[in-house]
């Protein structure tokens, strides 16, 4: 089971030390290194796409000082959401980055991730709230798609998005 903690934003570039200005696009970068999962931020200027040997990574943009902080939608309506993607497997991409969000929220709990008998790996996690386990296939959207879900997941459960 992998359990971990990932750290808040340095506010810094990790190759230049740059600080990362208000309202500039940055990427953060999670990798493990000995028993440990760090977090790395670049600014976009420097990012060269993530390690190969990388846990995960997104895109986001620090926050400027007037912005207004942005409402989650209810759990249960992620959850509502969630389980409606799972038969439709033309949006697996945003179904596993919906289900990173739910985990980084607390709303599911990671058990485990393996690869299946086709040598793809499959997250398993748990629902507390209807004491259910779900598996979400490991479906990482390339660069264009990045942009597509992140607007997708926006509008449909921030109050406040842009």
């Amino acid at each position: 089971m992998l359990d971990f903690e990932v750290q808040r934003c340095t506010r810094r570039c990790a190759k230049s030390d740059r600080e990362l200005r208000p309202g500039e696009a940055f990427y953060s970068l999670l990798v493990t290194e000995e028993a440990e999962v760090v977090r790395y931020d670049y600014s976009e200027s420097v990012w060269e796409g993530p390690p190969e040997e990388n846990i995960g990574w997104w895109k986001s943009r620090m926050p400027t000082p007037n912005a207004q902080k942005v409402t989650w939608a209810p759990n249960d309506v992620m959850m509502h959401y969630f389980k409606e993607l799972e038969n439709r497997p033309e949006k697996k991409q945003v179904r596993y980055v919906l289900t990173l969000l739910m985990i980084r929220r607390r709303i599911l709990k990671l058990i485990d991730s393996a690869d299946n008998d086709s040598g793809n790996e499959i997250l398993t996690v748990y629902c507390s709230r209807d004491e259910s386990e779900y598996t979400v296939p490991v479906t990482p959207p390339d660069d264009v798609e990045v942009q597509v879900i992140q607007e997708e997941l926006a509008a449909l459960l921030f109050a406040n998005a842009a």
